[in-house]
């Protein structure tokens, strides 16, 4: 598998898988955004009780199935667990304030953006101009929408000013882990040994600090339910996009990634039939258009 990986990196046929990989991430990440702010608990509560469940699942693996990490690639996973502690702790405070609807495609209009612009000064990736417009027209589409829900909300308006910022922070904070992690996966021959460390890591802080606060519980079967659900999709969310950029570029795999908004919009429609109207639908379609022409004016 390793060296089936290596042959592929940087070819047409890892370009292609690099593609689907990160499509999967953006309908995978849209269902960890829903399970997180879902109704049941606060997202606090959600993010810890699925870490608990990565951590489970991530540290056997870690430790017994895949080779230990070199020592060079320590100093990537304490800056990855840092990095992802500030971007959790910020997502879970975007969520709190802040309409999911509004503030979500605030967030992953912001990522993109910087990642590609971290991605040309770090790993010497530069988008050509039909690229640039491809970014234009997804950001459009994003923020569009964006805009278009927060006109439509009438609770909490209040605190949509603090939202968006921290939305924008977060997404900044997205950038940041999307270009690191791009770096820590490429560091190593076996790219698991980085993804199960990192799961394994980035999963432990949230959980020490509810019990340092005295906020754990007898699990009820709800919680249960959503800490194995939220897992399992973070590892193919997460593990998706960073294989994909070590297959390929790290810019354009950030871009497919936040069609994520468009399969959230459509998860809402078709599994919880909340209606998307015309507007909604033209915002979306931008999204998606936005991502086409980023892939194909390469």
């Amino acid at each position: 598998m390793i060296d089936w990986i290596a042959a592929v990196e940087g070819t047409a046929r890892g370009h292609t898988l690099a593609l689907w990989l990160a499509l999967l991430a953006a309908f995978l990440h849209a269902l960890f955004g829903a399970l997180q702010k879902g109704a049941r608990f606060d997202p606090w509560t959600s993010r810890t009780i699925m870490d608990v469940a990565i951590f489970c699942i991530a540290t056997p693996v870690a430790l017994f199935v895949v080779p230990w990490p070199p020592a060079d690639l320590w100093w990537v996973l304490a800056g990855a667990a840092a990095i992802q502690f500030t971007y959790k702790a910020l997502q879970g405070a975007t969520y709190q304030r802040g309409a999911y609807t509004v503030v979500y495609p605030v967030v992953r209009g912001t990522g993109p953006l910087f990642t590609v612009l971290g991605a040309g000064v770090i790993f010497g990736e530069h988008f050509g101009p039909v690229q640039w417009l491809g970014v234009g027209i997804l950001l459009a589409g994003l923020f569009g929408l964006s805009a278009y829900n927060m006109a439509r909300v009438r609770v909490g308006r209040d605190s949509l000013g603090p939202a968006l910022a921290l939305a924008v922070a977060t997404g900044m904070m997205v950038a940041v882990y999307t270009t690191w992690n791009a770096f820590g996966i490429r560091s190593v021959p076996d790219p698991f040994t980085f993804l199960a460390w990192f799961f394994m890591l980035t999963s432990w802080d949230f959980p020490l600090i509810a019990a340092l606060r005295g906020k754990w519980r007898r699990p009820d079967p709800a919680m249960v339910r959503l800490a194995v659900a939220g897992a399992l999709v973070a590892f193919g969310s997460f593990g998706s996009i960073m294989m994909a950029t070590r297959l390929d570029s790290v810019g354009e795999a950030a871009i497919l990634r936040e069609t994520s908004t468009v399969f959230a919009a459509l998860i809402g429609w078709v599994v919880l039939k909340e209606p998307v109207g015309p507007r909604r639908l033209i915002l979306m379609s931008l999204i998606a258009l936005g991502a086409v022409v980023v892939e194909f004016g390469g």
